[in-house]
């Protein structure tokens, strides 16, 4: 008996686990790359992403623990959906100033450019 891993077979937590580890392998890589960068956009946009990344592994843990029985109707498409929907929130949370990590990431990388 063989073992396909397909997107297919993978249940909704690891679906969401693999997504989560991927944005972050992406988010460390964006962080490095704007320690590099000259350009203060591109160091306040990875400082929030970073943010907006931390508080949706925050918030998905919390709202794990919530039943599906209600605004989404529950089931495995409330379950798969959901974790867009943290995503957006925490993308809006963090861009409307969140909870002070992305000032903190930001005077870091702005630090680091300027020991370059």
């Amino acid at each position: 008996m063989t073992t396909d891993l397909s997107m297919a077979n993978l249940g909704t937590a690891d679906l969401a686990l693999a997504r989560s580890q991927g944005a972050a392998r992406n988010t460390g890589a964006e962080i490095q790359a704007a320690a590099r960068a000259k350009n203060g956009e591109v160091v306040r946009a990875t400082a929030e992403k970073f943010e907006a990344q931390f508080l949706s592994q925050m918030m998905g843990h919390m709202f794990k623990g919530i039943s599906g029985d209600g605004v989404f109707g529950g089931g495995h498409a409330e379950e798969v959906w959901r974790d867009f929907y943290v995503e957006e929130i925490t993308k809006s949370f963090a861009s409307r100033g969140g909870i002070g990590l992305a000032d903190s990431i930001e005077r870091q990388l702005l630090t680091l450019q300027e020991a370059a």
